[in-house]
């Protein structure tokens, strides 16, 4: 038993000595943290924070909406005289110019009917000079009394019947030469044509057989609309003074060479949607623009000064609005409520909540707490190693 409690009491002193020695040894350890420069003990060290400096800026003040290409003449070909379609003078799908032949007609039938009216008309012609002939003959018996006022009467109205005739004779070789014309189906603007709907030898129909149709790719329209509230960030209703540039963003994200103008603006809001129709006009020589494409139109009105551009990674948002963390005097990170516009580009645009000078956190910023101690450095340089004594920020 004595034994026992002999070790028992070995034990205890044992402990009590152990505990001692990790104490002393924490002691001189925070001892020599703070002698150092470093946080103490236990605390969190400096966070290293990306900061940019807020500058006043100037940005365009513009607006983006969803548009749709179409063709600025879409025109759809019909012949306009019927017959069977011998044959396709174009290439579908192909580039023509106003005027070039695109379809050939049978044009027997034409050329059989001009031959008939050209002979109608030599006839008329003939009997115009018999009647002229009587006229004159029958006056030179008048003067003699050898006829009857009537008789001569009848051959000056027959001279004139005739002439008339011969005016009809002549508008129906017109006619027949114009029927022959447009056997050869022409282009009537310029453009990209469409697929052939008929093949060759069918007979198609005048004025309604659609053959193909042709689109003007160039220049090219381009239609969208805004709301009524994006046309008070725009400040107002759209017209052609007011609309400084057309921007169009392809699907790819990239924007268009050409700048647009607007060339329509509606002259009230659609009750049924809410919108200003707009559509704009862009040059595409080189066809990179097709008609039903979806597209994004930017327009620009002006600009607005005295913002700030922040990235977008920098703006946080809670359930009282958006808001940022800035570097006060002290290295911390503290809460700015800010007011955010639109973006540019990949930066947010910020009306209000920010002053020149002020350190704005761009990174690490989900490990931040208002108050918390952070480490600022510049964009491109090297962060401070955790418990390197930090510069104070400059006073915004």
């Amino acid at each position: 038993m004595a034994t026992f409690k002999s070790s028992r009491r070995y034990t205890n002193n044992f402990l009590a000595i152990a505990i001692s020695m990790v104490a002393a040894s924490v002691l001189v350890a925070c001892s020599k943290g703070e002698r150092n420069g470093g946080p103490p003990q236990g605390a969190m060290p400096a966070m290293p924070v990306t900061v940019v400096e807020a500058q006043p800026t100037s940005v365009p003040i513009s607006a983006e909406a969803v548009a749709q290409t179409e063709g600025a003449k879409e025109v759809e070909i019909r012949p306009r005289v019927g017959g069977i379609l011998l044959k396709r003078l174009y290439d579908e799908g192909a580039a023509l110019k106003a005027g070039q032949p695109m379809f050939l007609i049978d044009p027997v039938p034409y050329q059989i009917a001009l031959s008939q009216a050209r002979a109608q008309l030599a006839e008329q012609k003939a009997k115009v000079e018999q009647t002229v002939r009587e006229e004159a003959r029958l006056k030179d018996l008048l003067s003699t009394k050898s006829i009857s006022e009537r008789e001569y009467d009848d051959a000056v109205s027959n001279a004139a019947v005739s002439r008339a005739t011969v005016q009809q004779a002549e508008a129906n070789v017109r006619e027949a030469e114009l029927n022959l014309s447009y056997t050869t189906v022409t282009a009537p603007v310029s453009g990209v044509s469409g697929r052939f709907q008929f093949s060759e030898g069918a007979l198609v129909s005048a004025n309604s057989s659609l053959l193909t149709t042709i689109v003007q790719v160039s220049p090219i329209w381009v239609r969208f609309s805004f709301s009524d509230n994006e046309l008070t960030q725009l400040g107002g209703r759209l017209t052609e003074q007011n609309v400084q540039q057309v921007t169009l963003i392809l699907p790819d994200g990239s924007e268009y060479k050409q700048k647009g103008t607007l060339n329509f603006a509606a002259s009230q809001i659609d009750p049924a949607l809410g919108t200003q129709q707009l559509r704009a006009t862009f040059d595409n020589a080189d066809h990179r623009l097709l008609p039903g494409q979806f597209v994004r139109a930017r327009i620009t009105t002006g600009k607005r000064d005295g913002v700030y551009l922040l990235p977008q990674t920098a703006v946080l948002t809670s359930d009282q609005g958006k808001f940022v963390y800035v570097v006060n005097a002290k290295n911390e990170a503290t809460v700015r409520p800010i007011v955010a516009g639109d973006w540019v580009g990949k930066d947010w645009v910020v009306l209000e909540g920010l002053n020149a000078g002020d350190k704005v956190i761009v990174d690490n910023i989900i490990k931040l707490h208002p108050g918390a101690a952070v480490s600022p450095h510049a964009p491109g340089e090297s962060p401070m190693p955790p418990g390197h004594p930090t510069k104070p920020a400059k006073q915004a």
